[in-house]
């Protein structure tokens, strides 16, 4: 489970984030590469774009469900960003 106090500081504002738990195994970039990307010197994914379209917020949904030590977490503020 994600937990909101350790989130890391480059999540873009919003519901969705990865915490320090991330492990960098790139399930997340690969299920919905257009919210999440990697930060190269650190060694962990992050989302850099809060979802804008249904498909976006489905796909962040499943990055987050797909997340092998649960580091992405959604703090309730998701579903006012999505269109869903």
């Amino acid at each position: 489970m994600a937990f909101v106090k350790d989130k890391l500081p480059d999540n873009r504002p919003g519901g969705f984030y990865v915490d320090r738990q991330c492990i960098d195994c790139d399930v997340c970039r690969d299920t919905s590469p257009a919210n999440f990307t990697r930060n190269d010197e650190n060694g962990y994914s992050y989302l850099y774009k809060q979802p804008e379209t249904e498909d976006e917020f489905k796909l962040c949904e499943e990055a987050m469900n797909a997340c092998p030590v649960e580091a992405i977490g959604d703090d309730g503020e998701s579903a006012k960003c999505s269109t869903a």
